[in-house]
């Protein structure tokens, strides 16, 4: 079977439907389709506040139906391959999808085959993971159970999903040993393959007070190579002193997990993708490299801005636009910058609104407000703001902007 569409979009995520949607207020009669297996949609910016136990994965989780525009084909099907020669999309089926514009952006796919073990002691033996929707859940079951020993939480190499998620999650645990008042009796450790707490120092000082006021302990250039659950031990891969190779064993009552991530394997062996397995995209435009009616956004992109919902609340503007721009044979506009935010929760009831942009330019929304602060009032954007504007803004194609300029920060760069 083929079919034609006038615009197509893989992928059926926060910047699929966010595309589609708007694209829709844009032009009422654009011929629109999305290729998306799954029937279920998760607001994935929550999980954290979900392990932590401050939510629940029913309240972040929406039919996909409901978020697709009736006047949009949903082909519920896995892409398989790209022929962007020809202008066309084949699915796993072996149906064939052609377009006269695509848009690609079936998010990261979650590699735990990668780390030894790990698949099989997933949701079992206090090994967790906020990364989804069938482990969430059971983070909140690990913390909420643990009364002594070592708490260990990881993160691997770069791109994830929110480079800070991976010790939001450690933070929200702490606090509430704190809370219980079994602190003392509680190791919490933090183990990176980094060298920092967070890739940008601006944050990464202040992040680092919040370590200390936790007495957590870090590990930096670990890597974790290998877990078993019944055993209760993680192996871990560093360099040490002279630059030598060496692995550690270490004992564990609790492990939170963040896995490696990449692009879909289709994105991987695909005409459209880079050297790193990623969508080929200009950085500010986010047109592909070399298909000039193909473009790029969210996670899969080849972009190296975080990986975020409040990114690709950005982009979508962008890729919408140029499409239309196209094809009305206009230049296209260079206007995505980078920005990203991640909201690093650093408490149970507050965060740091960590905002920047390509080449770590900070650029902040809220110019009368330190970035590095903790503040109550990001918590509550975390916990009920933030979903709300997902849900009724977002999602649904409505532009929203709070401006944000690397100006802003200027007087808060050089202060302790």
């Amino acid at each position: 079977m083929t079919q034609h569409h006038t615009l197509l979009i893989v992928g059926g995520g926060a910047a699929g439907v966010s595309v589609a949607n708007n694209m829709r207020r844009m032009n009422k009669k654009i011929d629109i389709a999305i290729i998306e297996p799954s029937e279920k949609h998760y607001y994935q910016a929550a999980f954290t506040i979900i392990g932590g136990g401050e939510s629940t994965l029913a309240k972040h989780t929406r039919n996909e139906a409901d978020l697709i525009p009736s006047s949009v084909k949903w082909i519920k099907e896995f892409a398989d391959t790209f022929q962007p020669e020809a202008n066309t999309v084949t699915l796993k089926t072996g149906d064939v999808i052609s377009y006269d514009y695509l848009v690609v952006c079936p998010g990261f796919k979650m590699d735990w085959h990668k780390i030894a073990g790990l698949k099989e002691a997933l949701n079992k033996n206090g090994v967790c993971s906020n990364y989804s929707p069938e482990t969430t859940e059971y983070v909140w079951e690990c913390i909420k159970n643990l009364k002594s020993g070592r708490a260990l939480f990881t993160q691997p190499a770069m791109p994830i999903k929110c480079a800070g998620a991976p010790q939001k999650i450690m933070y929200m645990a702490a606090d509430r040993f704190r809370q219980k008042g079994i602190a003392d009796k509680i190791s919490v450790e933090f183990f990176n393959v980094g060298g920092a707490m967070f890739g940008i120092p601006f944050f990464a000082k202040p992040l680092a007070k919040v370590v200390e006021k936790y007495g957590i302990k870090t590990h930096f250039a670990h890597n974790l190579i290998a877990i078993d659950g019944e055993a209760k031990t993680a192996t871990f891969e560093f360099t040490d002193a002279n630059g030598n190779t060496q692995q550690t064993i270490e004992k564990f009552d609790m492990i939170h997990v963040t896995p490696p991530q990449s692009a879909p394997d289709f994105i991987k062996t695909s005409p459209l993708a880079n050297v790193d397995g990623r969508v080929d995209v200009h950085p500010n435009t986010l047109q592909h490299n070399k298909y000039a009616n193909v473009f790029g956004l969210g996670d899969a992109a080849s972009t190296t801005n975080a990986k975020t919902a409040a990114a690709v609340r950005k982009q979508v503007p962008v890729v919408v636009d140029n499409i239309l721009h196209l094809m009305k044979a206009e230049a296209l506009s260079p206007k995505y910058d980078g920005y990203g935010s991640c909201p690093l929760v650093t408490s149970l009831n507050t965060v740091i609104l960590a905002e920047f942009s390509y080449d770590s330019r900070i650029t902040p929304s809220f110019p009368f407000l330190d970035p590095r602060a903790s503040r109550w009032i990001w918590w509550i954007g975390k916990k009920i703001g933030f979903p709300w504007m997902y849900w009724s803004l977002m999602l649904r194609g409505i532009r929203f902007d709070i401006p944000h300029k690397s100006s802003y920060a200027t007087k808060f760069v050089d202060k302790d």
